[in-house]
């Protein structure tokens, strides 16, 4: 038989699927077929697949490993301390007491809980969890001095940050930032935050008149993380220094107890916006959105940095070939937008942003954003519900100890790495300095604007800018949110431009 009629008798072989087209189930493969627990979880962040505005499931999309527990505690304490602190800065001048902040603290977790499993486990899987926009705290009390609303703010934040989302601006705005820039931002906030934590704990520690027990517990923190961190285990930083925070701070004899019992906030949003009830504000006026509409652009404007600053903790924690799980700065802002015009709505004190005590753990941890952000809508709804897991995460040897060692350590960590090769430190450094002046936002804008034209950092990148790239973007940036600043008072030394602002 010659080859011709062989060949026609034997079977064809079918194509080969290429690796690219294969699902997620299809390329898993168990733990047990790997020489490492990282290199399991690397593997798990190359395969996935996320489908965007369509629906993702667990165990077909994706699946739950240990590891997505830490940055769902982590998120869980963040987010009871942030929308508490919010709450609180608002309730202080409009004279609400200590149960309006418990009760919207409680409805802020389940509503969040919706969204997070609507969006960023559902139909966004690449949106980081819209969280709480901790900068804006400082300006909630000249919000409120001047006669703003908070449900009236909180719509124009959503109606702000979609239209930039739609743009695709916040992405754009991303990548004209450079490593030298995003790297000083992260080193400014890390170092600030780290500093204040330690400064809350030792006020603490002042007013209960003990104050050896902050030294003790910040001490046997440093050792447990430097342990950690050489066993390759960092990832365990969050629950562990908070069980070692609060054991030792109990033992050596500080005082806690369990207060907050369980059961519901009021669901209903006339509650909350009834002018005897809630709030006791009523529904806001036309008036009331003119009042708040510059810090609604500055809080949006805000969003860049703090978005950029978790999507390249990110990437510098992954390893290669995993852009189709990192997080999508544009998508982070549509969440985010969606989830604060509901929010503000149904009556929730919260602010929302980019939700930095999940993704940081998470990064580090090596988990995308789906599986661990279920597990924190469940832990949010059951601290909501129980209560009592609302007044561990407030105790300050807990809380303090999981903000530095979660959030702004790794946080001074990436900042070190992403300026310690090419010309970046002239650009790190006049972000720290320009920050420090004023704010992280303000820094942030004047340093890209210097940065893109070629005066400081590095001069090749300038030359390979367009024009548009160059000095147009980044200084109307520039003077658009510097004006912003400045007619509501937050330029240090110049009173606010618009005199309903002086104070």
């Amino acid at each position: 038989m010659d080859n011709t009629a062989k060949s026609t008798l034997e079977p064809k072989s079918e194509p080969q699927p290429d690796r690219d087209e294969l699902s997620y189930q299809q390329k898993y493969k168990p733990s047990s077929a790997f020489n490492t627990r990282e290199e399991y979880l690397e593997h798990e962040l190359q395969i996935m697949a996320p489908r965007r505005w369509r629906p993702n499931l667990p165990f077909r999309d994706y699946r739950f490993e240990l590891e997505d527990a830490i940055p769902a505690m982590a998120a869980t304490i963040g987010k009871v301390v942030m929308v508490g602190a919010i709450a609180a800065t608002f309730a202080a001048p409009l004279g609400l007491d200590d149960g309006f902040v418990l009760a919207n603290v409680r409805y802020e977790l389940l509503i969040a809980a919706v969204f997070i499993v609507l969006f960023s486990g559902f139909l966004l899987p690449t949106a980081n969890l819209a969280g709480t926009h901790g900068p804006l705290i400082p300006l909630i009390p000249i919000v409120v001095a001047a006669g703003g609303h908070p449900m009236a703010f909180g719509l124009l934040i959503g109606a702000f940050g979609l239209l930039l989302a739609i743009s695709k601006g916040g992405s754009m705005l991303a990548n004209l930032t450079s490593k030298g820039v995003c790297g000083g931002l992260l080193l400014y906030l890390g170092f600030v935050g780290t500093t204040s934590q330690v400064k809350k704990l030792f006020a603490w520690g002042e007013d209960i008149g003990m104050t050896h027990i902050p030294f003790v517990v910040i001490l046997c923190t440093i050792l447990l993380y430097a342990l950690l961190e050489h066993q390759g285990k960092r990832w365990l930083a969050v629950p562990l220094s908070c069980v070692l925070g609060g054991t030792l701070a109990f033992a050596m004899g500080a005082p806690f107890e369990f207060i907050t019992s369980p059961g519901l906030p009021n669901m209903n949003p006339m509650y909350w916006w009834g002018e005897d009830t809630g709030w006791m504000l009523g529904l806001p006026t036309i008036e009331s959105f003119v009042v708040v509409l510059p810090f609604a652009i500055l809080a949006v404007a805000m969003w860049s940095p703090d978005f950029l600053g978790h999507q390249v903790f990110q990437k510098i924690s992954y390893p290669e070939r995993t852009e189709k799980v990192q997080m999508n700065i544009d998508d982070t802002m549509v969440n985010a937008s969606i989830r604060q015009t509901f929010g503000s709505l149904l009556g929730g004190a919260n602010f929302a942003s980019s939700w930095g005590t999940y993704m940081v753990p998470a990064a580090i941890a090596k988990r995308p954003i789906p599986a661990g952000a279920l597990l924190t809508a469940l832990f949010c709804v059951i601290a909501g519900i129980w209560g009592y897991p609302m007044d561990l995460a407030i105790w300050q040897p807990v809380l303090c100890v999981a903000l530095i060692v979660g959030v702004f350590i790794p946080l001074l960590e990436a900042g070190m790495e992403m300026t310690r090769e090419g010309k970046t430190t002239q650009s790190a450094a006049i972000v720290v300095f320009s920050s420090a002046l004023v704010n992280p936002a303000f820094g942030w804008a004047l340093t890209i604007l210097l940065d893109n034209l070629g005066l400081i950092g590095c001069k090749e990148r300038s030359l390979e800018l367009t024009k548009m790239n160059r000095w147009i973007i980044p200084g109307v940036m520039f003077v658009l949110l510097t004006t912003v600043m400045a007619s509501v008072g937050l330029l240090p030394g110049i009173p606010a431009l618009i005199p309903s602002f002086r104070h």
